[in-house]
């Protein structure tokens, strides 16, 4: 009954969740009814031309969704094929560290469990585990206490760079001050209200320099300092390849805050399936995500 609940809810029809499931509309409508009279709660709304969920089938939908993956899961841990995952697994990540790391291990943990339904959701606000339907989140920086269960994954750090061609024309940086003689990249998410902050051995230092360029895309501002369009602050995991390579330099390396958690988050309301258990084995198994850098050396 639960899981043709939840088949009417994503098909948003009884007829195309009948198609789905192999059965008949009138079947199908039984069991939800009778899903209805076992939790004296009326979980759906029924017009002629559409289906909804009501407040208490909207709660009871995620509640439902997890039983189901628990049953599923359970069910192939006794037939003693773990790698044979069903259900839905639904990852959430920083847009920039999603692109470049997360979506090419998804892609080969969808590989090896075919059956497995993966949809990654890349953002840079914090969704809500529970409310949007999330299993697991990638988040980076220090994370407020709650409920949820966070794993340390890998670190990155905060650093401030520029392309060679643009330093060889440039006044030295030795302390934050001399940035008000440089040509500035802001990228709007690591500068809050034109803020520019540092931390030198005496303590944190703000700055509100000008700003040449300005973006809300890290990709642009770092493809910008690339371009030798002037220096730019980003977290170390984006500019990696460039800082290895020489495309792009490490500047006043001693005045970076300390370096931040790359955390794997779910859900602390109950324990953690076999697909998440399975995905995190994989990241520390055969991924490389401490990009913290060795402090005050550029």
């Amino acid at each position: 009954m639960m899981r043709c609940f939840v088949a009417v809810a994503d098909h948003g029809s009884f007829a195309a969740a009948a198609r789905k499931l192999g059965l008949s509309t009138s079947a199908l409508t039984r069991h939800v009814a009778g899903l209805e009279d076992d939790l004296s709660a009326q979980l759906m709304r029924r017009t002629t031309r559409a289906v909804s969920l009501t407040d208490e089938g909207s709660r009871f939908l995620d509640r439902a969704r997890g039983l189901l993956a628990d049953f599923d899961e359970a069910k192939t841990a006794l037939e003693g094929n773990e790698k044979d995952l069903t259900g839905r697994l639904v990852v959430t990540a920083p847009i920039t560290f999603g692109r470049i790391h997360v979506a090419p291990l998804l892609a080969r943990f969808a590989r090896l469990h075919p059956r497995l339904e993966v949809d990654l959701q890349v953002s840079d606000r914090f969704e809500s585990l529970v409310e949007d339907g999330i299993d697991v989140a990638f988040r980076i920086g220090h994370l407020s206490d709650s409920t949820d269960i966070a794993v340390k994954v890998g670190a990155v750090r905060r650093v401030l760079v520029g392309a060679p061609q643009y330093l060889a024309g440039a006044p030295e940086l030795r302390q934050p001050n001399d940035l008000f003689a440089h040509r500035l990249i802001g990228f709007r998410a690591m500068t809050p209200a034109g803020q520019w902050g540092f931390f030198p051995k005496a303590g944190p230092v703000t700055i509100r320099p000008s700003v040449a360029f300005s973006t809300n895309s890290a990709d642009i501002a770092i493809a910008h300092a690339c371009g030798a369009g002037g220096v730019t602050l980003a977290l170390s995991y984006q500019v990696f390849s460039q800082l290895q390579s020489g495309g792009l330099v490490r500047q006043l390396a001693d005045c970076e805050p300390p370096p931040m958690p790359v955390s794997f988050v779910t859900s602390g309301n109950r324990r953690m399936p076999a697909r998440l258990r399975l995905l995190l084995d994989m990241i520390r198994r055969s991924a490389d995500w401490d990009f913290a850098l060795e402090p005050g050396k550029e």
